[in-house]
């Protein structure tokens, strides 16, 4: 079941429901978009419609941030927990190790998704990464990357870009890409790579991984604002009847 908080759809799953999911879209033949909204993803979506229909058009947009959850709780929706995308693919990177299964990595700095790439396979022996390209990348760099992943045909290739950036780039090239899962994963090669430390488990268990990087990064107050605006812009529309639940 999906539920609607301002405009986007987003499904109400636990991680072991997305992770069901996802080993289902590696036994299809079409190439399946995982979106992983937050509360910025859903601001920005009503300002730019575009990207409002490209996040409704995902096969799993699964609910990335604690504000998203708490708007749900607020509003009346059912999601019960936060499903962050790069917890959701190292859940992945466990089951499809020692398989037939392989992975491409495109975007961040220059060396992060080689780095990424080593240290991933080091944590899940077995797991085979055919390919990798950071994120720095021009009209013939990106057709050269669109080949080689082509060539490659890898099940799964995630992206790792800003938003909408890279939201943008996986569906308008969906069709272009020879795969079976399709992510936008944003800052998480940088997770993978050993460049940023995550929050402590504990942490992240109650909610505050936000709180964490404001305490890593202080530079991020900037960007802290837009979690109440956004609880205030749900409550809002859940008096008004836009958070509904509704059936896929």
């Amino acid at each position: 079941m999906k539920t609607e908080i301002l405009g986007v759809l987003i499904d109400a799953v636990t991680k072991r429901q997305a992770l069901e999911r996802l080993l289902e879209f590696l036994e299809g033949d079409k190439n399946r978009l995982l979106f992983t909204p937050n509360p910025e993803f859903v601001l920005e979506a009503q300002k730019d419609r575009e990207f409002m229909e490209i996040l409704n058009k995902g096969d799993l947009v699964v609910p990335d941030g604690i504000g998203i959850v708490i708007a749900s709780r607020i509003t009346g929706a059912n999601i019960k927990s936060r499903v962050t995308g790069c917890d959701l693919i190292l859940s992945l990177f466990g089951e499809i190790k020692n398989t037939r299964h392989t992975v491409y990595l495109f975007g961040g700095k220059p060396g992060v998704a080689e780095l990424a790439k080593a240290n991933m396979e080091n944590k899940y022996p077995g797991l085979k990464i055919a390919g990798f390209s950071d994120g720095y990348y021009d009209k013939q760099r990106e057709r050269a990357v669109i080949r080689e992943i082509q060539e490659l045909k890898p099940d799964v290739l995630l992206v790792f870009n800003n938003f909408p950036k890279q939201e943008k780039w996986i569906y308008h090239n969906r069709n272009r890409l020879p795969v079976k899962i399709t992510a936008g994963l944003g800052g998480s090669v940088d997770v993978m790579a050993g460049t940023l430390k995550r929050a402590p488990v504990a942490f992240r268990k109650v909610g505050l991984e936000w709180l964490w990087r404001l305490i890593r990064q202080p530079n991020r107050i900037k960007r802290m604002y837009k979690l109440p605006l956004f609880l205030i812009k749900a409550i809002s529309a859940g008096f008004q009847g836009y958070a509904n639940v509704t059936k896929p």
